[in-house]
């Protein structure tokens, strides 16, 4: 079975080259690529250093085929070479599509707001005086039932809180009453002066 019959979508080869010299000396660099430009003349290299690895680019697949039947796993100056067929894969488009409409109002800043979406004008404050004059009728430490118990619900109470300055004026009567720490001296360490002659 010839390799001519199959319909092949690559037109690249990954060759893996132990040598490290043809990466850095141009002329074994040209003789490597007279190999393969004995088989096509639009071919292009692209050398990876780093990887050890050469891609080369053929300008049609079936010479592809032929380089990889004709020198994978030959020898380059001494050392074996293995030849791949370089494989791309497109998943879909190659760009990152938006988000759908529906999330586009989540992003920070939003890019736009959704189809249909209007601004919401504030509702003007409903003051509601009877709650007002309710709560200014009450004193601090009173309790108030707000709803009464019954047998399937317990009663509601509010307790209003005691205010600062009655607070504050307990603690200072507190503080009056006890009487002040006194401060003991701490008595000095003896001392004896080194002794001199």
């Amino acid at each position: 079975m010839h390799f001519r019959n199959f319909d092949y979508a690559f037109g690249s080869l990954i060759a893996c080259v132990a040598d490290n010299s043809i990466f850095s000396q141009p002329e074994i660099r040209t003789r490597f690529e007279a190999l393969f430009r004995a088989y096509d003349k639009e071919v292009t290299f692209q050398y990876f250093k780093s990887f050890k690895r050469i891609r080369i680019n053929f300008s049609n697949p079936l010479s592809a085929a032929d380089v990889k039947i004709q020198f994978h796993k030959t020898e380059f100056l001494g050392k074996e070479m293995k030849l791949y067929f370089a494989q791309t894969l497109h998943i879909g488009s190659p760009h990152l599509a938006p988000p759908g409409p529906e999330k586009q109002f989540l992003i920070s800043p939003p890019a736009s707001p959704p189809v249909g979406w209007k601004q919401a004008d504030d509702p003007t404050p409903v003051i509601n005086y009877d709650l007002l004059c309710a709560i200014s009728k009450l004193g601090p430490g009173d309790k108030y039932e707000l709803h009464a118990a019954t047998e399937s619900t317990p009663s509601v109470v509010v307790h209003v809180c005691d205010s600062d300055e009655e607070k504050e004026a307990e603690k200072e009567e507190e503080a009056a009453k006890q009487p002040k720490p006194k401060i003991i001296q701490t008595k000095r360490p003896d001392y004896t002066p080194p002794y001199r002659s």
